[in-house]
């Protein structure tokens, strides 16, 4: 199954689901940012909500904003017994902190899973094991090589691998061009996350490999991945039309569940 075929049929079983619900979910996003790639990300995601039914609220705020006012909206949304779910979408202007934005949203409204205490997965490492399990990718013993290590994807996606009994590997930019060969050609798994366009090209993959491109590299306007298309594996994630359609999806699984968890449904 594609991704996106996946995904509809992902989005039509949510829609099933919250059409049962009264109250509808509600979801917050809150955006601070005039950045061009965000815009179109929350384009995408109003689009979804609007798709399976769920009610949302879109909160652009000046990009002047001082990180005292930032954090006192979030918490008027914590506060609010109407609201399910509160996303702050990145990046946010210099002088303000994403880790105290992030810690500033409750776990329990947390849709994005970036909280300490949060109950829920990070969104897009969330969505690369759902659409992997659905594809009958074995991950038990296999190798996995995850290529960067950021707070969003790559630590957290690392640790679902290990949860998922993989022998895990986690790459950087401080990794020699002779260690990143080495792993690349023993790996099952391979998840990329450099934000480098065709950051993975002329690497020997294994024929069975599994190859996740989460980047999205903006060059004149035309999108392209870490790892150039078409490589002779088992399966490979397109750019665009992969990664980012399966962290929306998780997004809106996230939304219901912090929904139920608050009102005990």
């Amino acid at each position: 199954m594609t991704i996106k075929e996946y995904v509809a049929y992902r989005k039509s079983e949510l829609t099933s689901l919250i059409k049962e619900l009264n109250p509808l979910p509600k979801l917050v996003i809150i955006q601070v940012n005039e950045d061009e790639a965000s815009m179109a990300y929350i384009r995408g995601k109003i689009k979804d909500l609007q798709t399976i039914g769920a009610s949302f609220e879109h909160v652009k705020l000046p990009l002047d904003i001082s990180e005292e006012e930032l954090l006192k909206v979030i918490d008027k949304y914590n506060n609010d017994d109407t609201v399910d779910g509160i996303l702050v979408q990145m990046p946010l202007p210099k002088g303000i902190s994403e880790e105290k934005v992030k810690e500033k949203v409750i776990p329990v409204k947390d849709v994005d899973g970036f909280h300490p205490m949060s109950k829920y997965i990070p969104c897009t490492p969330k969505g690369i094991i759902d659409y992997l399990e659905n594809e009958k990718i074995a991950f038990s013993g296999k190798n996995a090589v995850v290529i960067g290590r950021s707070n969003i994807v790559g630590k957290p996606m690392a640790k679902l691998l290990l949860n998922k009994n993989c022998n895990v590997t986690v790459l950087h930019s401080k990794t020699t061009k002779e260690d990143l060969e080495f792993y690349l050609a023993h790996a099952d798994i391979i998840v990329v996350a450099v934000g480098k366009k065709y950051f993975l090209e002329n690497q020997k993959f294994k024929e069975d490999a599994v190859i996740v491109d989460v980047g999205i590299n903006r060059v004149d306007g035309v999108l392209y991945g870490d790892c150039a298309p078409d490589r002779k594996v088992r399966l490979q994630t397109p750019v665009p039309g992969g990664v980012g359609l399966l962290t929306r999806l998780s997004m809106l699984e996230n939304l219901l569940l912090c929904y139920k968890e608050r009102r005990g449904k």
